[in-house]
């Protein structure tokens, strides 16, 4: 729980929240490998926890490893020290995350983690790093730190570190998450992605835009992701069910709380699925500047 009066101190609980590509244009590749995107992100009320606890020496450390994952690779200790790094911090931290986005999922969870590690120390350190830098620490981490950031649901351009914000309806999602997981390295390194869909102006985006260059890919080489797509889209009809980033999960608009309830209940039983309500802003927005 978050002290009274809404501050933010090292009892907080702090939110590190899933995002959606609501549509996903690869419109082209850089000498160094790198690709261009085109997306829009938004934000979900569905969100990891993140704990901290402050330390008498320097260290950071991660009290949750995730399996397979050793801690020195952990986005979220690797943004710890590079604010340290970056800022000159002497002071150490221990995090605890309560993981509820899953791996290889494409809704952002180790991004958001590590994106929620930049904005609570730099908080709890009393840095004062503005947003932007934060943001430029975040890229290094991955192309989807910055947006969370960011802070807003934002049209994303580049490798993701050109945001515009957008004003977004309210809506709630249904998520269905397939029993694999996806690594964004191997859907971007297929021969067969498309890399040339045509670039759009930001202002031109319509919510009726939903393509995502990487579902077919991933479709191909995942049949557990098509067979999701299916099962979500017979059961949210007429609306069309579709993939965030390079997956796993998939997703379905709904109007309403209402709505997407009915839709989970249509949904046949051994799935894992669950609704959320989109956000209109990152809910640690106010902890940069």
């Amino acid at each position: 729980m978050n002290p009274a009066g809404g501050g933010w101190s090292w009892d907080s609980s702090y939110p590190a929240p899933a995002k959606l590509n609501l549509f996903l244009r690869v419109t082209g590749r850089r000498a160094d490998g790198y690709h261009l995107l085109q997306t829009v992100f938004r934000f979900l009320d569905h969100a990891d926890r993140l704990h901290f606890s402050p330390r008498a020496d320097a260290a950071v450390r991660l009290i949750t490893p995730l399996p397979g994952v050793p801690p020195e690779n952990d986005l979220s200790v690797r943004a710890a020290r590079l604010l340290q790094a970056a800022s000159g911090c002497r002071q150490g931290v221990d995090i605890r995350i309560e993981k509820h986005l899953p791996m290889g999922g494409g809704l952002g969870g180790g991004s958001s983690d590590a994106a929620s590690v930049l904005l609570a120390l730099n908080h709890l350190w009393q840095l004062a790093l503005p947003r932007q830098r934060l943001q430029e620490i975040g890229l290094t981490l991955g192309a989807d730190v910055p947006v969370f950031l960011f802070g807003r649901n934002a049209f994303a351009e580049g490798v993701g570190e050109t945001l515009r914000a957008v004003e977004l309806p309210p809506r709630c999602y249904v998520v269905v998450e397939p029993p694999v997981q996806v690594s964004t390295a191997a859907i971007f390194a297929a021969p067969e992605l498309r890399r040339d869909s045509p670039p759009i102006d930001a202002r031109d985006w319509a919510p009726d835009d939903i393509g995502n260059d990487l579902e077919a890919v991933a479709c191909s080489r995942f049949p557990a992701i098509a067979s999701c797509l299916r099962h979500l889209s017979a059961a949210a009809a007429p609306a069309r069910a579709r993939m965030t980033g390079s997956g796993a999960c998939v997703f379905a608009e709904c109007s309403n709380p209402e709505e997407a309830a009915a839709v989970l209940r249509r949904l046949p039983p051994g799935l894992r699925a669950w609704t959320s309500a989109g956000a209109s802003a990152h809910p640690l927005l106010d902890l940069a500047r």
